[in-house]
């Protein structure tokens, strides 16, 4: 298992991340975290963890500096500044294509909240090297007009109480012209606090991952 703190340069600053990478590997997750969370987010962590147990390597990476965290405490905006969010993150699938450890990797996008509108707006910048995007309570309609542009598949986990972004998710669908399928979580609220809720999340992504390199294999 590599495992080490990376510093990713994007826009002009150097983004915090925490890589995993299992030996042998069979694809790389990139997370992107929601509004007003980070890379310790427990949630993502232990998503993350799970699904390195299925052979997936890990980066969960601040999309903001901790001068940028300050500011956005006070004034809230970096946090939906998709444009901004989803420039870094493909500077950190550039970074992933670079790295040794990564390289030769497929990649997963996995989004939560506003990252997923992020996420979805890299895998349209960067088509050719995104396998996939899953999104946890995510906000999908922020993407604008990547939604049109996405080409990889796309899952959709949503908590079946969250019901206002169960339907900003369910309109997100409809405008994807790639594969994509809603997962509905029964019971659980937007973070998915409930318990068992956060295993289904880990479960449902780490199949829908599984076909998606079964297709890509064949």
């Amino acid at each position: 298992m590599i495992s080490r703190t990376v510093t990713v340069p994007a826009d002009g600053r150097e983004l915090v991340g925490d890589l995993a990478v299992p030996a042998p590997a069979r694809a790389a997750v990139l997370f992107a975290h929601g509004s007003g969370s980070s890379r310790h987010s427990p949630r993502n962590r232990q998503v993350a963890t799970g699904l390195r147990t299925a052979g997936l390597g890990t980066l969960l990476i601040d999309l903001l500096t901790e001068a940028e965290e300050r500011q956005d405490l006070v004034t809230a905006e970096l946090r939906f500044d998709i444009p901004l969010l989803g420039r870094r993150l493909m500077a950190a699938i550039d970074w992933l294509g670079a790295e040794p450890a990564t390289r030769n990797l497929p990649l997963v996008l996995f989004g939560a909240s506003t990252g997923a509108a992020a996420a979805l707006v890299a895998a349209a910048g960067r088509p050719d090297r995104v396998l996939t995007v899953v999104s946890r309570g995510g906000r999908p309609d922020l993407a604008g007009d990547a939604l049109d542009a996405v080409r990889a598949p796309v899952l959709l986990i949503v908590g079946g109480r969250d019901h206002e972004v169960l339907r900003l998710n369910q309109d997100a669908a409809r405008r994807l012209h790639a594969p994509h399928a809603l997962h509905v979580v029964p019971g659980a609220t937007h973070l998915f606090e409930e318990p068992g809720a956060l295993e289904e999340v880990t479960d449902a992504a780490r199949r829908w991952c599984d076909e998606r390199l079964s297709a890509a294999a064949r």
